[in-house]
């Protein structure tokens, strides 16, 4: 895992509205200009904003990811909660945890 490469290609989408219409007709060729494994993949591919959270992006750079992919703040909010339910604590970064409650 590369927390570095996933939440790069998350920063670099939430500053540049033509990166995201590219991004948004074709995902893939822009993903794999970033060092990401199998399960960051299938995060981005699923729009698992709850996993990306697990896998430790910044909070701040994910909500305007969510953002982007539709989501409104309740439903962002929610995401992450359903992320710590389903698949446990946040991993790495500013809000890795230990007790499976996570940050929020």
């Amino acid at each position: 895992m590369s927390l570095y490469a996933v939440q790069k290609l998350i920063y670099e989408l939430n500053r540049s509205p033509a990166l995201q219409a590219e991004y948004k007709a074709n995902p893939e060729p822009i993903r794999a200009e970033y060092s990401l494994d199998e399960e960051e993949l299938q995060a981005f591919r699923e729009g698992d904003v709850g996993k990306l959270y697990i896998l430790g992006v910044n909070g701040q750079l994910l909500m305007h990811f969510a953002a982007m992919c539709g989501l409104e703040w309740s439903e962002y909010i929610q995401a992450m909660r359903d992320g710590l339910a389903e698949h446990g604590n946040v991993r790495a970064g500013i809000y890795a945890t230990t007790d499976g409650k996570g940050a929020i």
